[in-house]
Order: C-alpha cells, then structure tokens, then sequence
C-alpha cells in the first residue's frame, strides 16, 4: 500500500481523490492500493470548500519532506503545476502514477512519473508518455505517439496516431488531431479545435468555421 500526499486541494483534486477511492474499492481491487495521507496547499478555502476527509497539511510553499509517502500533483492550472512539482522534486518528493483501473493500456506502451490517467482513456501501442501529464477521461492516444512531460489533455480528445507531442501543452475538449500530427511545447488548443497543420511553440489555437452547410432532407 502506498501512502500519497496530494499536492493541491481544488477540484482537480477532488476528482483525483475519488479516483484514488474507486482504485481501492471497486471490484478490481483485492486489497486497499493507497492511503491518503493529507493534503496540500496554499489555498486552505479550496480545501474546505470541497469538505475533504483526508487532513490538511499545510502550504504547498513551506512544505517538508515527508518520508516514506508519494506524492499527486493535483493541481490543472499550467502556469503553477510545473513550478510547484519542480520545487518538491528539489526537497526530495517521490511522485507516483496515479492510474484509473477502468483505462485501457496497451502493455507496449511507456508510462513515466507522477501522471495521472482518468478512467475510459484508450492508450495504443508503443505509446511514450513523459512525466506529470494528466490525461483526462475518454481521451484516446493512438498507437506510436509521443507526449512529453506537464501536458494537460482534456476530456474527449483524440490524439491520432504517430503524433508528436512536446511539454506543457493545454489541449482543450474534444480537440482532434490528424495522425502524424507535431505540436511544440507551451501551447493551448481551444475546445473543439481539429489540428490538421503542426503547431510550433507558445501559440494558441482557436478559429472559427466560417461555413454553415445545411440540406432539407425531403420526406
């Protein structure tokens, strides 16, 4: 059993937690996976604003090293999450993955550190996930694609196969990419976007479609 500090009390959070309570009741599980040790964060009105059970532990900016637990990032927001995992890694924090047993994994994919992998996510073959992504639920990877590290991939995005992705990336809502596809380091691809072109870096990709095409259809 291992013992987890999440880092974060909003409601990035409390998803993850009960993930981290359906891993250690539901049917698949045959013994209690992991025991939330506390919380952290330098927000105390997020954590009481979601009435956690797990004790609260203190800032996130004077925390200590506590031995013999792992630690969660959970916390969504890009411009903080690199920046705070970056410092507890300094202080010697241990992370972990956090994987929801509903995923479906291909055994020849790569999974790195300190991810987090919502439920209904689909992973393909000779996937290579970095380290501290968040892969939220009914995303699907395609098989042969690289992700780097600190991306945030939202619900219902579908990442086409061969893709080439770099770090701290937002992907919107459904958001779907041609296979093949290049995107750089520190962009946000809005709700809904299709990426048929490669992105370089520090952009943000949002258009609006210019063309309605409708048909009656005669009875």
């Amino acid at each position: 059993m291992k013992k987890i500090i999440i880092v974060g009390s909003g409601g990035h959070a409390a998803e993850i937690v009960e993930y981290i309570e359906f891993i250690n009741y539901s049917k698949e599980s045959e013994k209690v996976t992991y025991q939330i040790h506390g919380m952290i964060d330098d927000n105390y009105d997020n954590y009481l604003k979601y009435n956690f059970k797990y004790e609260y532990l203190g800032k996130i900016s004077n925390h200590s090293l506590i031995h013999d637990v792992y630690y969660v990032i959970a916390i969504a927001n890009l411009n903080f999450r690199k920046k705070i995992t970056t410092s507890l890694i300094k202080i010697g924090c241990e992370f972990t993955n956090i994987i929801h047993p509903k995923a479906i994994l291909s055994q020849k994919s790569i999974i790195g550190i300190g991810n987090v992998i919502s439920h209904n996510v689909s992973i393909g073959p000779l996937v290579n996930i970095g380290n501290f992504n968040m892969i939220n639920s009914r995303s699907t990877i395609g098989h042969d694609t690289q992700i780097g590290n600190f991306n945030f991939i939202s619900p219902l995005a579908a990442i086409g196969g061969h893709s080439v992705i770099g770090n701290n990336n937002l992907i919107g809502t459904n958001v779907c990419t041609i296979p093949k596809i290049k995107i750089g380091d520190n962009n946000k691809i809005m709700a809904g976007m299709i990426v048929d072109k490669p992105i370089n870096d520090n952009q943000v990709v949002f258009y609006r479609f210019k063309e309605k095409i409708t048909h009656n259809i005669k009875n």
